[in-house]
């Protein structure tokens, strides 16, 4: 049995519904509905009706929540309690982040802390494939801190009472494309005409729900032709020439640099996002203490763009 097979049957448990809570645990519908099939084979027991719409939770499967509810619950709070107990997070700060602030932020900005106020242990947690997933890691008090991108538009569903942050920079994704052989986007933003080839975040995502804001306001005639949760895979397919795709500068900005890909549209069609530190407002062991005292100068002076954190 799989931790993740449990984590699969909440989800739809609350969702009752295989596509969103193949959304929410990003995996395919079918991977979904397979793994929720082992669930019930190693359980011997089905735990929903697939026969109605939506569908519906049996009545073992009624009486297994709540001990995959605990289950889950034992299996944190151990963690937590052997860590304690052998100090293994005494000193060790732990980032929920988004993949990309993790490859393109985070080494340049704990590079620039460290050089003011000396070293720190850090890791990133438990990767989630969604914005939702990396903001329960803070709200569960799995992580230290959350690194994420933020826009007025996409809610983060973080409450100020709880939990506090610090702006460390400001950047945004460009819409990108391969050129023609003229050098002008192959895959052009244009609000008319034949439909744009688009990569798309998906619906789970920051960029994802960012965007969808920002067509709702401005329509574009856009056919899905790829869809991947991360920057990085968005970014490939670009570079394949498989169509458009929005990509945080930092991401793209050597290929940018190179000709390897041309903006697909005017600066209008960016979208901004800052880039923000938060952690709980209650106070905690002296390491994240001492790194978020050294954030205070950083951020009240940092910018960050394409030539990295300064």
């Amino acid at each position: 049995m799989e931790l993740k097979w449990l984590e699969d049957f909440l989800s739809l448990s609350h969702t009752l519904s295989f596509s969103r809570s193949a959304h929410e645990r990003n995996v395919t519908q079918s991977a979904l509905s397979r793994r929720i099939r082992q669930l019930e084979t190693w359980l011997g027991v089905s735990l929903f009706d697939r026969t109605s719409y939506p569908v519906r939770i049996t009545q073992e499967g009624r009486d297994f929540l709540p001990k995959a509810q605990q289950i889950l619950h034992d299996l944190t709070e151990a963690r937590r309690e052997i860590r304690r107990q052998h100090h293994v997070s005494a000193e060790v700060l732990t980032f929920a982040t988004l993949n990309t602030l993790s490859l393109t932020f985070f080494p340049g900005w704990v590079q620039k802390i460290e050089a003011r106020s000396g070293p720190f242990k850090t890791r990133f947690g438990d990767q989630r494939p969604s914005l939702a997933g990396n903001v329960a890691l803070l709200l569960d008090g799995e992580s230290d801190f959350l690194l994420t991108y933020a826009h007025p538009q996409v809610q983060l569903h973080i409450d100020a009472a709880r939990f506090v942050y610090r702006c460390l920079g400001t950047e945004a994704a460009i819409a990108v494309s391969v050129p023609d052989r003229g050098g002008e986007p192959l895959h052009r933003i244009r609000q008319d005409g034949p439909p744009i080839s688009y990569l798309s975040y998906g619906s789970s995502s920051f960029f994802g729900r960012g965007l969808a804001k920002l067509f709702a306001a401005r329509p574009l005639p856009l056919v899905t032709v790829y869809e991947n949760a991360m920057s990085a895979g968005l970014k490939a397919m670009a570079l394949a020439g498989r169509g458009i795709a929005w990509i945080p500068e930092s991401l793209v900005a050597d290929e940018l640099r190179n000709g390897a890909l041309v903006p697909a549209g005017d600066p209008s069609w960016n979208l901004p996002t800052e880039i923000r530190l938060y952690r709980a407002r209650a106070r905690s062991r002296p390491a994240v203490e001492r790194l978020w005292t050294a954030t205070e100068d950083y951020a009240e002076t940092a910018t960050f763009s394409v030539a990295g954190a300064a």
